[in-house]
C-alpha cells in the first residue's frame, strides 16, 4: 500500500536548489515517528538509488555523490521528510521517491508516484 506522497520537484538550472517534501498522510504519528526514512532517485532507464536516509533520532546518512550538497530532515509532527538539494547537476535529473526502510535498509511500502526533478539550462 502506498503510504507516502512526494512533492516539490520541478525544473531547475544547473547549480540550483530545490526542496522536496515527503508526507505520510495515511499514517498516524506513532507509526511514522519510529520509521527509518529514505529518499531515492531513479534516472530514466536505471534502477532506484538510495541517496539519503534519516533515523527516528535524526541521524543522517548520504550517498557519496550527494554528500555536502543534500540535506535530509524530518518533522514528525507533520509526518514529513524533506530533502534540501543544492548545486544540482544535469545528471541528477530523475524521479525522486521516498520510502521507509526496514532494518536491512530495504524499502518497506509500495512506491508512490515520486516527484520529477529536471536539471537543465
Amino acid at each position: 500500500q502506498v503510504q507516502f506522497v512526494e512533492s516539490g520537484g520541478g525544473l531547475v538550472q544547473p547549480g540550483g536548489s530545490l526542496r522536496l517534501s515527503c508526507r505520510g498522510p495515511r499514517m498516524i504519528t506513532s507509526v511514522f515517528n519510529p520509521l527509518l526514512m529514505g529518499w531515492y532517485r531513479q534516472v530514466s532507464g536505471k534502477g532506484r538509488e538510495l541517496v539519503a536516509s534519516i533515523t527516528p533520532d535524526r541521524f543522517t546518512n548520504y550517498g557519496d555523490s550527494v554528500k555536502g550538497r543534500f540535506t535530509i530532515s524530518r518533522d514528525n509532527s507533520r509526518k514529513t521528510v524533506y530533502l534540501q538539494m543544492s548545486d544540482l547537476q544535469p545528471e541528477e535529473t530523475a524521479v525522486y521517491y521516498c520510502n521507509a526502510l526496514s532494518a536491512t535498509r530495504q524499502p518497506t511500502y509500495d512506491w508512490g508516484q515520486g516527484t520529477q526533478v529536471t536539471v537543465s539550462s
